[in-house]
């Protein structure tokens, strides 16, 4: 199989030794519209239509681009022309019981995903993040490096949980919920459900002005 990750940034350049390890450096390379020079980091670099184009193998894209708006562009962008997707995850990462992953994650060493959780499509799992037990998330989600979730926590689609953010634990029932596209700022403490399109930051977590 040939293993695109659909886009070269810093997202991508940290997935792609992942994807190298897991399928051969032979059979991954960066797809990117934009691309300025034929090899990126050792790894060969061709636009979307180069990549339909290349011979004889079954393919499959993993979008790695952190703006979750523009991932999901980029992933109906696959769909439209047949393009099916594929999940990286490190080696070293952690997912335990009863844990339901869509198809597309980037999921970076380090990562721990424990028990009963339901995670959507085109998930970002950053450097050390956590996500903790009977936890709800939506899809095109994205946890920066050291972003944590603890239990009984409900993450709408597009929301960005910033680094080193910690979501206080829900209640069985009545779980936390973070609002579809909301934002999560850099070492917020979240102790309350944060509304849809909401951007909060602090200790405790506050909407910005």
């Amino acid at each position: 199989m040939l293993i695109g990750l659909y886009g070269s940034g810093g997202c991508g350049r940290g997935i792609m030794p992942l994807a190298r390890e897991r399928y051969g450096a032979e059979n991954c390379v960066w797809i990117d519209d934009a691309a300025e020079t034929p090899v990126l980091n050792g790894t060969r670099l061709l636009n979307l239509a180069a990549f339909i184009a290349e011979p004889g193998q079954e393919k499959a894209v993993c979008v790695t681009i952190a703006n979750s708006k523009v991932r999901e562009m980029l992933v109906n962008r696959c769909t439209e022309v047949g393009l099916g997707f594929e999940s990286i995850c490190a080696e070293n990462a952690i997912v335990m019981d009863d844990v339901e992953i869509g198809e597309g994650a980037a999921i970076s060493p380090f990562v721990t995903i424990t028990s009963n959780i339901r995670i959507g499509r085109h998930f970002h799992a950053n450097l050390y993040s956590c996500v903790e037990h009977d936890c709800v998330i939506g899809d095109f989600v994205t946890f920066a490096p050291g972003a944590k979730c603890n239990g009984n926590v409900h993450i709408s689609d597009h929301a960005y949980i910033g680094s080193g953010a910690v979501i206080r634990q829900g209640n069985p029932g009545e779980p936390l919920v973070i609002g579809k596209g909301a934002v999560v700022g850099m070492g917020a403490v979240v102790t309350k459900d944060v509304p849809p399109d909401v951007t909060v930051a602090g200790n405790p977590a506050r909407p910005l002005n």
